[in-house]
């Protein structure tokens, strides 16, 4: 057999982190965006924001699950009354989102909120009230976020461009950081959601090309899994390879847990985040002599919440089988009713499939182990 000599490659063939855009930083509380800080991942509450209850409950929630800034919604003053008290109580920032009334923006920045979210679009006689928000935001130290959605796009530009194009939604956002930039104004940072993802990605270009503010990413009425994670998904990945977008919110018609996890996924599959676990499973075929779906699901569930970043593969097949899991972390070869763990490239133990859950288990515990003291003493230099 002859040698071929390959073309090399013109880019790197190793994986890199993409070079983020410059822009200036904010602090939404103790959380930074933009300014080279890492890429957020924020999610907002289902529960009506006067049940303080209810709402700090899922707040508890999506904060376990990794989510690092939240927004409530307040259409009406019983929501904004319960402010004070959620945003005291609450473990990570609270951004209060507001349409309708400027009244409120005011009782977000008495409350303490973090941030304040404002659509111009839907706030009525919000020009009247620009200098006055802007004057009490700055001396409350409080960001706002300029959210356009297509969905209420100003009506203006909506008999200018006929619809909501990418070229609208980006000069309703710079028009109206205008307004606040004529007040002196500039702790901003801008959205521009659309329901279509390369009309979204069209807009963060331009949007980026333009301005030097911290851009919040997000897909508007993506809906329900899979459909509105794999629209997120891929927005967020052409835009953020691209090094534009600074903070996240994957929208979905779903519990906003899940909006964190899969936000949360996604920069861990673009190198924005430290990989945590992550299950390496083949998608079954004519050749498997296991249950790969039951058995993903069952070693999936035995792992929930381990929180060492190993690599997992569980595999059902001789031909790929005993690759895929040499070269993870820890995994098995499933087949003829046993399955091989390997655990860093070498086989350990061959066990009867009815045991493979638990001997991956006792194996991820032991690798967990391992990694613990370097963890800490990563801790403690820090």
């Amino acid at each position: 057999m002859t040698a071929v000599d390959l073309p090399q490659p013109a880019m790197p063939s190793t994986p890199t982190t993409p070079v983020r855009r410059r822009c200036r930083q904010i602090h939404v509380a103790d959380v930074p965006v933009g300014g080279g800080a890492p890429v957020s991942v924020q999610s907002m509450t289902t529960t009506p924001t006067a049940h303080v209850d209810a709402t700090l409950q899922q707040i508890a929630e999506l904060t376990a699950a990794g989510c690092e800034i939240v927004r409530v919604a307040v259409p009406s003053q019983d929501d904004a009354d319960a402010l004070p008290a959620i945003a005291a109580k609450s473990k990570i920032p609270v951004i209060a989102d507001i349409h309708f009334q400027p009244r409120y923006v005011f009782a977000a920045l008495d409350a303490g909120c973090a941030a304040v979210r404002v659509n111009p679009g839907n706030i009525k006689a919000f020009d009247d009230k620009v200098k006055e928000i802007a004057k009490a935001a700055a001396a409350a130290r409080v960001p706002i976020r300029i959210g356009v959605n297509a969905g209420s796009l100003d009506r203006r530009l909506l008999a200018k461009y006929g619809k909501a194009t990418p070229e609208a939604l980006a000069e309703s956002a710079l028009w109206e950081c205008s307004l606040f930039e004529e007040h002196g104004f500039t702790d901003l940072k801008i959205s521009v959601k659309h329901h279509d993802p390369m009309t979204m990605v069209a807009a963060y270009r331009h949007l980026a090309a333009a301005c030097d503010y911290p851009l919040h990413l997000g897909v508007t009425e993506a809906g329900p899994p899979p459909q509105g994670t794999i629209k997120s998904a891929t927005a967020f990945a052409i835009l953020l390879a691209e090094g534009i977008g600074d903070t996240i919110r994957v929208s979905l018609t779903a519990p906003p847990v899940e909006e964190v996890k899969t936000g949360l996924q996604i920069l861990q599959s673009l190198g924005l985040r430290a990989r945590q676990l992550e299950i390496v499973s083949c998608p079954s075929c004519g050749r498997a002599q296991v249950d790969v779906y039951a058995l993903t699901e069952r070693v999936t569930a035995a792992l929930d919440g381990f929180p060492y970043p190993l690599r997992v593969a569980v595999m059902g097949c001789v031909v790929n089988g005993p690759g895929e899991a040499r070269e993870a972390d820890l995994g098995v070869a499933s087949g003829n009713g046993k399955g091989q763990i390997f655990v860093k490239g070498e086989v350990v133990k061959t066990v009867p499939e009815s045991k493979i859950v638990d001997a991956l288990v006792e194996e991820a515990m032991r690798l967990g182990e391992q990694l613990a003291p370097a963890d800490a003493e990563g801790e403690t230099q820090a």
